[in-house]
């Protein structure tokens, strides 16, 4: 199975031209071969947009997603994108992965909200997506900040993902994420992390590009500069061909209770 990874310029709610663009990325990534396209997160309306957020967020049977579907069903790859999503009076910064068949594989609402902004525009949702099949393999999704607190990953591994779908929007001076953590996470796992990232400039917000396709040995597969566009493709035949002594030793693993407090000196 081959996946693609588009690192993005920010969209800053050009509505049509995001349309146009991922159209394009699609019929590049099947003309490679690949099985399903990472959007970053918030694509639609734009991540630093708070004033858009509410104004143009749709609920999930809306025309956006409606569009991605058809925009799939024609290029043959799937698709897995970060936008916001209104439901009744609450709008959540959403991610949804879309078939080849344009059928909707999951479906997930952030539960890290970063910061002030994310906190004030949306919910926060409140459990992770299902483990889902993607080309034979089992898939999960999360957005940019849940990737850095270790228990969600663990959790969807522990169910049996092996390749996780991040959109994220992370900002300039915090590339201790991209380096560091997420391929922590994808060797924790045992596991494929492909974290989907902006490059470029969003109203005051400066996005760090570097988007990365770790693999299960903790390092890159695949990895994007610090700026300017970039479409990843990898085939995860890479991962499957990590030797055993590469991944991590979890059935060496011996859960132990922390002591009781010694004596007092």
């Amino acid at each position: 199975m081959k996946l693609a990874l588009w690192q993005a310029a920010p969209t800053n709610g050009r509505i049509d031209g995001v349309f146009s663009a991922i159209c394009r990325q699609l019929q590049a990534a099947s003309a490679a071969g690949a099985t399903i396209l990472v959007l970053p997160e918030l694509i639609l309306p734009g991540y630093n947009r708070p004033d858009l957020h509410a104004a143009l967020a749709q609920p999930l049977d809306g025309e956006w997603i409606a569009r991605l579907r058809a925009m799939a069903r024609e290029a043959g790859c799937g698709l897995c994108l970060g936008w916001a999503e209104r439901e009744g009076g609450a709008v959540y910064n959403a991610a949804t992965v879309i078939g080849a068949d344009g059928a909707i594989l999951a479906h997930y609402r952030k539960i890290q909200l970063y910061g002030a902004m994310e906190q004030a525009s949306f919910a926060r949702g409140s459990t992770l997506a299902p483990v889902f099949s993607l080309g034979g393999r089992a898939a999960a999704v999360l957005i940019c900040y849940d990737i850095e607190f270790p228990g969600h990953a663990a959790a969807l591994a522990e169910a049996g993902a092996r390749l996780l779908l991040v959109p994220t929007a992370n900002p300039a001076e915090f590339e201790h994420v991209q380096r560091v953590l997420v391929p922590a996470r994808a060797h924790e796992s045992d596991a494929v992390v492909a974290y989907a990232n902006y490059a470029g400039t969003e109203g005051d917000l400066r996005f760090g590009g570097l988007s990365v396709i770790a693999g299960p040995d903790g390092q890159p597969l695949a990895m994007a500069g610090a700026r300017g566009e970039a479409l990843l493709v990898v085939d995860l035949a890479a991962a499957d061909a990590v030797p055993a002594e590469g991944r991590p030793a979890q059935g060496e693993y011996r859960p132990a209770r922390l002591a009781g407090p010694g004596p007092k000196p």
